[in-house]
């Protein structure tokens, strides 16, 4: 009888469906080192929107730049001496002005009160001066007229005693008569130096209480005259010859003591005033050459000034002009200025590329031969100027490089232009 032979699945019961999904992770494996191994084209960059600079080698300006305004090289302020409230204005900013120009008038009813009341303190003062004057000069008259009265009883009983006395020597009078005649003598003459030195007492005084007496006239004369010079000041003045720059008021406003009333300034006597960065300003000082552009005109200065403070990230360098000024120049006006800080001889430079800083290195596209393609390339820069930038290494005299600002592919490391 025959058997039916039974054949085994080499695979097993799943064992084609398992193959089958070996196939497929291998083939996606190979896939996937396939796309790896392709290189990603790099992004391009339209050329027409970039700045392309070429490294040089020669001599190297080093510059620094920063904005400023034109300032006046003296400003006058006038202020209040006094609160007052504003009375009338003449002249409005911008008109010529000179020493005795009226700008303004002020009025402030209690310093025209005060005014009033010194000046009859220096009267009354005065009045009891020269009464103190007159009164002392009679008293001083009538000690006079004491001392020569006493002069002449002093003459008559001088005689009497010296005839009293020569009748005594006679007998014709008594010793006590001669005697009494003698004392009334002597009496006269103590009395006489009583009188004399009380005469020299009141002169004395006389003088001490008038001096006094005067001296507070003039103190109160003093016054009189400063609340004077208060009320005159109520008419302000220009005091200087000049362009009126400021006058912040308007009729009726009340200004207190020490307020500003107006500046004015010579328009032909202008100095630039120019904000330097910090980072920039430390080989800034006195006498370095400077140009200033004034939009209207290039003109040479000299920096006379460093600020040795730093505000808001700059320092403030004072630069004065030389020269006729251009026809516009006046003060405020916005410039840009270039101080001159040296110049190197035989360095490798380049158009200074965006946000590059003294001595730092960072990542610069360098053009290839055909200017297709550019590759990141570190560089090592030095010196900086307003313009150029010192390189130290990573680049070679002749090649040209991007300038522009490439922070959108930093992710790259090389560009291609169209």
């Amino acid at each position: 009888m025959d058997v039916p032979r039974t054949h085994r699945r080499l695979l097993g019961r799943h064992g084609g469906r398992a193959l089958a999904a070996l196939v497929v992770v291998a083939i996606l494996a190979a896939t996937t080192v396939a796309i790896g191994q392709l290189r990603a084209p790099p992004p391009t960059v339209a050329r027409a929107s970039l700045w392309l600079g070429t490294v040089e080698r020669g001599e190297m300006l080093r510059e620094v730049q920063g904005n400023g305004k034109l300032v006046p090289e003296h400003m006058q302020w006038v202020t209040a001496l006094s609160a007052a409230r504003v009375e009338q204005i003449f002249v409005r900013p911008g008109a010529p002005v000179e020493v005795d120009t009226v700008l303004l008038e002020l009025r402030n009813p209690e310093l025209e009160l005060q005014a009033l009341e010194a000046e009859r303190d220096v009267a009354a003062a005065k009045t009891v001066l020269a009464n103190m004057r007159a009164t002392l000069r009679s008293e001083k008259l009538a000690q006079e007229l004491t001392v020569a009265t006493l002069q002449v009883d002093k003459k008559t009983a001088r005689r009497k005693s010296d005839a009293n006395v020569a009748l005594d020597e006679r007998g014709y009078v008594s010793g006590d008569d001669a005697h009494s005649a003698k004392a009334q003598l002597e009496t006269i003459e103590r009395r006489i130096g009583l009188e004399e030195r009380r005469l020299a007492v009141l002169g004395d005084g006389l003088k001490e209480r008038l001096a006094a007496q005067t001296a507070d006239v003039a103190r109160l004369q003093t016054i009189a005259d400063f609340r004077r010079r208060q009320l005159d000041g109520l008419r302000v003045h220009a005091g200087v010859a000049g362009v009126l720059q400021e006058l912040p008021l308007e009729a009726g406003q009340w200004v207190s003591a020490g307020a500003l009333l107006a500046k004015i300034a010579r328009p032909d006597r202008l100095k630039a005033q120019l904000a330097i960065a910090e980072t920039l300003a430390k080989d800034m000082q006195p006498g370095l050459r400077a140009h200033v552009d004034t939009r209207n005109g290039v003109i040479d200065g000299e920096v006379v000034r460093v600020d040795p403070a730093a505000s808001k990230g700059t320092v403030t360098v004072d630069v004065a002009l030389a020269g006729p000024l251009p026809r516009g120049a006046r003060p405020d006006l916005t410039i840009v200025g270039t101080v001159e800080l040296e110049r190197l001889a035989d360095a490798l430079h380049v158009r200074r590329p965006a946000f590059v800083q003294p001595d730092s290195t960072m990542g610069i596209f360098r053009l290839d031969a055909a200017g297709v393609y550019a590759t990141r390339v570190n560089v090592q820069f030095a010196r900086t100027s307003a313009t150029t930038v010192e390189i130290v290494t990573g680049l070679s005299e002749g090649d040209r490089i991007i300038l522009s600002d490439m922070s959108e592919y930093d992710a790259a490391d090389q560009v291609q232009l169209e």
